[in-house]
C-alpha cells in the first residue's frame, strides 16, 4: 500500500476496513485524481486490410439501364450497350459523348419493334470496333432471355465515318438456335474476302458453341457445338462479395450458374481463339484455321482444343498485340492478365470493381464495365440489390490492341 493516500491509510487502521473494499476505494480515489484525457479508452490499433491494385479512372457513370459491353474505336470514340434483360432500356446501343450515353447510330434503330426484328435492335449484348473504322453490333434477338425471335439475332456493321449501317448479317435458326444467347465477338479481317467473325453462344438453357461467320458471304456455322470446353462446369458455385452466387428466383428451385462459352479473345497472330464459360475456372483455346476450314468435322476441330489451365472465374476476355490475355475476375473484384509464358498478374483489384464485365484494349488503356450483375433480382429471391451508378473504368496499360487487318 505504499502508493495509497495517507488519509485512507489512517481510516483503514481506525475502522478496520476489509482489504478488498479498501483497495476499491483507493482505485476510485486514484482515478479521480487522473485527468479525463488520460482516462479515455485508447483507440484500437489500425488492422491490416485488403489493398487496392491499379489506378482506376471513371470514364462514365450510368444512372439508368445496366450496361454490359464497351469498345473503343481507333480514333478514341467510345461505345457501350445495354441489353434488354428487364431494366427499362430506351437505347440498347449508345456512344459516350461528354460522359453521357447517346443513342447510336440513331434513336429509330434502337426502338424495339417486334414487327421489324431484322431492321431494328432487339437486345444488344456486345459492341466491337474494328481497325477499318466500323462498329460491329451483336444483337442477341432475345428479350429477357426469351427464345430468339426470327430475324432478330444478327451482326450489324456501322460505318463510323458516316454513322450509317453498311452490313447486316442475320443468323438462320440452325445457327442462332431458340436457346442461343449471342454473347461476344472477335474479328480477323485478313481471312477470306472481307474477314471472319468468331462469336460465343453462352446459353444456360441449350447447346453452347463458337459461331464462325464469313463477313463477305454472311455464311455462319456452329463449331464446338456442345463441346465440353464450351460448357459450364457441373454444379459450379462462385463466391462474389463473399457470398455464394446461385440463381434464386421467387417460387423456383435454387440453381447453380450454367452459362457456357462467354468470354472470347484472339491471339496476336490470329492463330488461336481463347474462350471460357462464365461458370468455369478454366481457360480454353482452339485453332482458328480448324474453325474456318470447310468440311472439318467436329472431331477434327475438337482435336485442336487446348486446356490453357486454371484461371479465376471470368466473364469477359480480351487480348493485346503482345499476345497477353486479359480476364475479368468477378469473384475477386479484379482484372487479371495472362503473360505470354502462361503466368497471371493482377492489373486491377478494387472494391469498386463490382462484377467487371466486358473489356476493351485501346491505345490509351484498358476499358471495362463494372455493372453489379451479381446483385440482380434473379440471384436474390427477386430483390434488386444493385446501387447506381454503374461505371465505365479505365486503367493505364503498356499493351496495344490486336488489329488483324490486311
Amino acid at each position: 500500500m505504499s502508493r495509497s493516500h495517507p488519509g485512507l491509510l489512517a481510516a483503514a487502521r481506525t475502522i478496520s476496513v476489509p482489504a478488498a473494499v479498501f483497495g476499491a476505494y483507493a482505485l476510485l480515489f486514484a482515478q479521480a485524481k487522473t485527468p479525463a484525457a488520460a482516462r479515455a479508452t485508447p483507440a484500437p490499433p489500425t488492422l491490416p486490410a485488403d489493398k487496392p491494385v491499379g489506378a482506376l479512372e471513371q470514364i462514365a457513370s450510368f444512372d439508368g439501364s445496366m450496361p454490359t459491353g464497351v469498345t473503343v474505336a481507333p480514333n478514341g470514340r467510345i461505345f457501350v450497350n445495354f441489353p434488354r434483360w428487364g431494366d427499362p432500356v430506351p437505347d440498347t446501343v449508345a456512344e459516350i459523348r461528354d460522359g453521357k450515353p447517346v443513342a447510336y447510330p440513331d434513336e429509330a434503330i434502337n426502338k424495339l419493334d417486334a414487327a421489324r426484328p431484322k431492321d431494328t435492335f432487339v437486345s444488344v449484348q456486345s459492341v466491337v470496333a474494328d481497325s477499318k473504322n466500323r462498329l460491329w453490333i451483336l444483337d442477341t434477338g432475345s428479350v429477357k432471355f426469351a427464345p430468339v425471335v426470327a430475324g432478330g439475332a444478327k451482326l450489324v456493321a456501322v460505318d463510323l465515318a458516316t454513322d450509317k449501317v453498311v452490313k447486316s448479317i442475320v443468323f438462320p435458326p440452325d445457327v442462332a438456335l431458340p436457346t442461343t444467347y449471342l454473347n461476344d465477338v472477335r474479328f480477323d479481317l485478313r481471312q477470306g474476302a472481307e474477314g471472319v467473325a468468331y462469336i460465343t453462344d453462352s446459353s444456360d438453357k441449350g447447346p453452347n458453341a463458337i459461331i464462325v461467320v464469313d463477313l463477305a458471304s454472311g455464311k455462319a456455322r456452329r463449331r464446338l457445338n456442345d463441346h465440353p470446353s464450351t460448357k459450364a462446369e457441373p454444379k459450379f458455385l462462385p463466391f462474389v462479395e463473399g457470398q455464394p452466387m446461385m440463381q434464386k428466383k421467387p417460387g423456383e428451385p435454387t440453381k447453380n450458374l450454367a452459362m457456357g462459352s462467354d468470354g472470347i479473345a484472339i491471339s496476336s497472330d490470329g492463330s488461336r481463339l481463347y474462350y471460357c464459360p462464365l461458370a468455369s475456372r478454366r481457360l480454353w483455346s482452339v485453332a482458328t484455321d480448324a474453325l474456318r476450314r470447310d468440311g472439318a468435322s467436329d472431331a477434327e476441330v475438337g482435336a485442336t482444343v487446348k486446356d490453357e489451365g486454371f484461371k479465376p472465374a471470368a466473364d469477359g476476355l480480351e487480348s493485346d498485340a503482345e499476345n497477353r490475355v486479359y480476364a475479368t475476375a468477378y469473384e475477386l473484384n479484379s482484372v487479371l492478365r495472362r503473360r505470354a509464358d502462361g503466368s497471371w498478374e493482377t492489373l486491377v483489384h478494387d472494391p469498386r470493381v463490382l462484377w467487371p464485365d466486358t473489356l476493351s484494349v485501346a491505345d490509351d488503356g484498358l476499358y471495362f464495365i463494372a455493372n453489379q450483375l451479381h446483385r440482380q433480382p434473379n440471384y436474390h429471391d427477386g430483390k434488386d440489390l444493385r446501387q447506381k451508378p454503374y461505371s465505365l473504368f479505365r486503367v493505364k496499360l503498356d499493351g496495344k490492341p490486336v488489329r488483324l487487318t490486311k
